[in-house]
């Protein structure tokens, strides 16, 4: 059985896992966060969202968080669902970065209180303004195989989306479980059609682990020919909207799956069990 001989893992914790901590992370906290999992060795690592302080008000440090991670020499990325975001994250210097929408309307409506179609077309406008200050660009498309309202997701629901990123010249494409209720099934069957379909784009998985088949799902997307995954340091993180969504795959459980199947992924798991120390007391 062949495998690749490197993969690569996208750290999301200082974004993705502490924008749902119900007390706000001091700054000087995530920083420390921040620069523990780049001394592991992360190539790149999502560290902020330039959502309004309102809705997400753990976020509300995203600038300074920005301007930290450019001083630490970071490919970073950050979260800019709308115009106005991307125009703080362009001020603020960020190199990366990376809007949602969701495969599920429903969903999607819950999320960001709109319809898809409304989603795709603010989405266009923050590409090209994006691309006009060659800024690197991740779409990533929520509930891509189920969903906690609407159930059964299908193929053509999220190839509608990444049709859409595609056409706007994304960079990658992040293919989010987000309710954590896929198999192993699903999961290679949905990577092998997306790369038959899309064969010049790069997808990136992106796993929760509700029922508890994350691991089984890595190696499926594996077996597909991704080589790009997501994961949360010490699992921080879930999905407010979805309801009984766990948190993301902890990357510690990622790195030593890889290790431990002969794949390299550039990671340090001395400083990385370090930084997973850390990032538990932050819960």
């Amino acid at each position: 059985m062949q495998f690749p001989k490197q993969v690569e893992i996208i750290e999301v914790g200082p974004r993705d896992g502490l924008q749902n901590e119900k007390n706000f992370v001091p700054t000087e906290q995530k920083k420390q966060l921040v620069e523990r999992l780049a001394q592991a060795g992360f190539s790149r690592i999502e560290t902020a969202s330039f959502v309004h302080p309102k809705a997400v008000p753990q976020m509300k440090d995203a600038p300074e968080m920005a301007v930290y991670s450019r001083e630490l020499g970071l490919t970073f990325l950050a979260l800019t669902p709308n115009q106005k975001a991307l125009t703080r994250a362009i001020e603020a210097g960020v190199p990366q970065i990376a809007v949602f929408v969701g495969a599920s309307e429903t969903f999607n409506e819950k999320n960001i209180n709109r319809s898809i179609a409304d989603s795709l077309a603010e989405c266009a406008e923050v590409f090209k303004k994006a691309k006009q200050h060659h800024i690197f660009i991740r779409g990533y498309v929520s509930m891509c195989f189920s969903c906690p309202y609407e159930g059964v997701i299908t193929y053509e629901q999220v190839k509608r989306i990444v049709s859409h990123f595609v056409a706007h010249g994304v960079d990658e494409i992040s293919i989010g479980d987000t309710n954590g209720q896929a198999n192993p099934k699903i999961v290679h069957e949905r990577f092998s059609q997306l790369s038959a379909d899309f064969p010049e784009m790069t997808f990136v998985a992106h796993f929760h682990d509700t029922n508890g088949f994350a691991y089984a799902n890595f190696f499926a997307a594996l077996r597909a020919g991704v080589t790009k995954f997501d994961s949360s340091v010490a699992g921080l993180g879930g999905c407010p909207f979805s309801p009984g969504a766990t948190g993301n795959v902890a990357t510690e459980k990622v790195v030593q799956l890889f290790s431990e199947m002969g794949i390299e992924t550039g990671i340090d798991e001395v400083k990385l069990k370090e930084a997973v120390l850390f990032a538990k007391r932050l819960k």
